[in-house]
């Protein structure tokens, strides 16, 4: 590729650290170099930082759940809600942050976020019962959703050149392994010697270099004609989410009543009632056209299930590997530093395996990879597991890299420049409400197996140790302890397995889900192909986001060959008939 290329750009405005304009993108054709420059990769490391705090968050908390049910007793419910209330907030909050990005500008809506989070961080860390702690997640998790969406947005708007966009990609992937590699140590240690409360304050620091170093190197990137945010749809979105979840946690926790399904019914109604009208508005942010091609759907889709699957496990698995294995925090930090290292290999596999093969053939191919890893899951038992979990995730981390990554840019690659702050927030809204309602149904069908399982010898037990005992396995294992002698011995014993049995069915629905969806991705992407439906990356030039799916020799930069339509022209690219 030459190191300049003849562009007809869009009207992104794009100013330096100082917040002058170093270039206001019009709609005029001129020479524009592609490449980024040391100070844009440079930009890319402060990028990072809030994609490693919200891995590492995750993986925090994760740790700190036995300790932290021990102390606060929270319910099963409860607990569910402690984890997953920070994604569906988040989830239901990211395509309003990121219709405010492209509105005032995606660095400075990055700058407020971290700075929110870093407070909000704070008062979760100093909650004193399960219901302030849920309400400081619920916070952190609207702070969250100002982070990722604009993180993408500006790589998308910093690296034009198609090779670099997809190393920069390739970094950002990154950066959440290397926050799931030091998570745990980190937290392994801090727990060591501290309260839980104390694993909410590792956020601060990175986030404060975040506001330091982000002026300084990450240029002010905003749509100069970004209509105004608009409030009734971003209601109307969240809103839709959370019935829905509500809805379907309650009947997998076994409340089959009408209340939960009117809940369903609310928020699809909701959503549909979104739907049309974005397609009644003459300038949404996100042209709801988009939600009708395979090329957009099929990969959001795929990416949202792997984030299903993904966070689902890994709730279960920080309470199998302490409570029912005995591991410290620190040693099962540190059991989990093979799986991150070979995500990171997954993270450069992807990539390099796209000069050979297309890339829904290794997305497809990932995806069965890592349904074999999750499988090593459903072989372990009460008194050895540890392999088995060590294996199984060495072999789903290589599989799920190249997915991540690579369907990341399918979907961010579907739109041109001026509305990457909504298709990013798009993006991660799809994964993160995938990995919401990972936690929520894996979560909560875990739980009612488990309940099941122990209802015998819990009905033998006191009430209030018998409640304790159906709720959670760490107030199981409490009121175990309390109770001593050989029957503690025994309601300890029944309730590891219960839990051990509930982890293994939620783990075969997992494996069942990641098959389905490799088979579903490969037949949709042949069908778009065969009926001539094309993909933005053959109809986008290479500095529009362009990415090959479906035409060229791999590696052949994207279009090659095809019709080259101008990315500033929506009504051509929306419009052409599948």
């Amino acid at each position: 590729m030459a190191s300049s290329t003849l562009n007809r750009r869009t009207s992104t405005t794009l100013t330096n650290g100082d917040g002058r304009g170093s270039a206001q993108e019009r709609t005029t054709t001129d020479p524009v170099s592609v490449h980024a420059t040391r100070r844009q990769w440079a930009g890319l490391m402060v990028l990072a930082l809030p994609c490693l705090v919200v891995s590492m968050d995750a993986n925090l908390l994760h740790l700190a759940l036995p300790q932290l049910s021990a102390e606060l007793r929270p319910s099963g419910g409860q607990l569910l809600w402690i984890v997953d209330i920070y994604v569906f907030l988040g989830a239901g909050s990211l395509l309003t942050m990121g219709m405010i990005g492209d509105r005032v500008g995606r660095r400075r809506l990055l700058l407020v976020g971290a700075a929110t989070f870093a407070a909000t961080s704070v008062l979760a860390a100093f909650a004193t019962s399960a219901a302030m702690l849920i309400a400081a997640r619920g916070l952190l998790g609207v702070a969250g959703a100002t982070l990722m969406p604009s993180t993408l947005a500006l790589i998308r708007t910093m690296f034009r050149d198609r090779i670099q966009r997809r190393k920069a990609l390739g970094v950002w992937t990154a950066s959440f392994a290397l926050g799931g590699l030091v998570g745990p140590v980190v937290g392994g240690l801090v727990l060591r010697s501290l309260p839980w409360s104390t694993v909410f304050l590792v956020a601060i620091p990175p986030m404060l270099l975040l506001l330091a170093l982000g002026p300084v190197l990450l240029p002010e990137s905003r749509d100069s004609a970004a209509s105004r945010v608009d409030v009734v749809s971003a209601g109307t979105s969240l809103i839709s989410v959370l019935a829905v979840v509500f809805g379907v946690k309650s009947l997998a926790a076994g409340q089959v009543s009408g209340m939960p399904l009117l809940a369903i019914v609310i928020g699809l109604g909701l959503g549909a009632l979104l739907v049309r009208r974005l397609r009644r508005q003459s300038s949404p942010a996100l042209d709801p056209l988009l939600l009708g091609r395979v090329w957009f759907v099929a990969p959001l889709a795929v990416n949202s299930l792997a984030f299903f699957v993904l966070y689902g496990t890994q709730y279960l698995t920080a309470q199998y590997v302490q409570l029912v294995l005995g591991l410290s925090p620190l040693t099962a930090g540190l059991w989990s530093i093979p799986g991150t290292l070979a995500y990171l290999l997954g993270s450069a596999i992807g990539p390099l395996a796209t000069r050979h093969v297309q890339p829904r053939t290794v997305v497809a191919t990932g995806l069965l990879v890592s349904a074999a890893g999750f499988g090593l899951l459903t072989q372990v038992s009460v008194e050895d597991g540890l392999g088995s979990v060590v294996a199984g995730s060495v072999v789903f981390a290589i599989g799920l890299a190249p997915v991540y990554s690579l369907t990341t840019e399918m979907v961010v690659a579907a739109a041109p420049t001026h509305q990457a702050g909504a298709v990013s927030a798009t993006q991660e809204t799809g994964a993160e409400l995938g990995g919401a309602l990972g936690i929520a149904l894996l979560g909560s069908l875990s739980l009612a197996f488990y309940r099941t399982s122990v209802g015998d010898i819990a009905g033998t037990l006191p009430h209030g140790a018998s409640g304790d005992v159906r709720q959670t396995l760490a107030g199981a294992l409490a009121a175990a302890d309390e109770l001593g002698g050989l029957h503690g011995m025994a309601v300890a014993e029944a309730a590891r397995e219960a839990f051990t049995h509930s982890f293994v069915i939620a783990e075969g629905i997992g494996v069942a889900l990641l098959l389905v969806a490799a088979g579903a991705f490969t037949l949709l992407q042949r069908r778009s192909g065969k009926h001539g439906a094309v993909s933005p990356a053959s109809s986008l030039n290479e500095d529009a986001g362009s990415f090959s799916m479906e035409t060229g020799a791999p590696g052949e930069p994207a279009g090659a060959g095809e019709l080259q339509r101008d990315p500033a022209d929506d009504k051509s690219k929306y419009g052409e008939s599948k």
